[in-house]
């Protein structure tokens, strides 16, 4: 299946840039630490928090679950977008299909290698266009593009998408992720302009 993403144009001028953005060719990797090793016979994903019952998979059991593609125009902080961008991997919502919720489950705290966080709305990661992604333009995720796996969360900047995901913490209260606590907009969304906090 493939989901093209909200904010889709023709051109630039049909407004899929949003304020203060350039679109670039290239895909800058920037990111916070040292890439992580992976060993594809250790590595797993948690699914944890406010469910019924947790669920840890494997990176052989992540990959047999259905994939979806997606399109979508990405923007990062510093002022750079890249239109078009392809991932494939699996929906958000799908991995939320294998645990039962506890009701008062309305935030996500994005667990990643060396203690990286990322916080999001449950609502926001719910939409069609959300994916844990494991290829990127046809191809594998490089290590410093977050291989083995990746948030994708288009409509906010690019930092909520999240490198070397490990984990899925669903909670009730919002807590600041790791960019947040620095000083960081809590929203990110980047047709508002939510850089920085205030």
């Amino acid at each position: 299946m493939t989901v093209r993403g909200s904010q889709l144009g023709n051109d630039v001028d049909e407004g899929r840039v949003p304020p203060g953005q350039r679109v670039t060719e290239k895909f800058p990797a920037l990111h916070y630490g040292s890439i992580p090793k992976f060993d594809p016979d250790t590595w797993d994903l948690r699914v944890f928090g406010l469910v019924e019952q947790p669920v840890t998979l494997s990176y052989t059991e992540l990959l047999a679950l259905p994939t979806t593609r997606i399109v979508a125009d990405i923007h990062c902080v510093t002022g750079w977008s890249k239109l078009d961008t392809v991932w494939e991997g699996v929906l958000f919502e799908e991995l939320m299909n294998l645990v039962q919720l506890k009701r008062e489950a309305k935030f996500v705290l994005v667990r990643c290698e060396q203690d990286f966080t990322a916080n999001v709305p449950l609502e926001v990661l719910m939409d069609e266009d959300v994916l844990l992604a494991y290829t990127y333009d046809d191809a594998p995720l490089t290590p410093e593009h977050g291989h083995p796996l990746r948030l994708v969360v288009p409509k906010r900047y690019l930092w909520k998408s999240a490198k070397w995901v490990r984990g899925l913490e669903l909670m009730a209260q919002d807590r600041l992720g790791f960019w947040e606590v620095r000083g960081y907009h809590n929203n990110a969304d980047p047709w508002k302009e939510e850089r920085y906090a205030q």
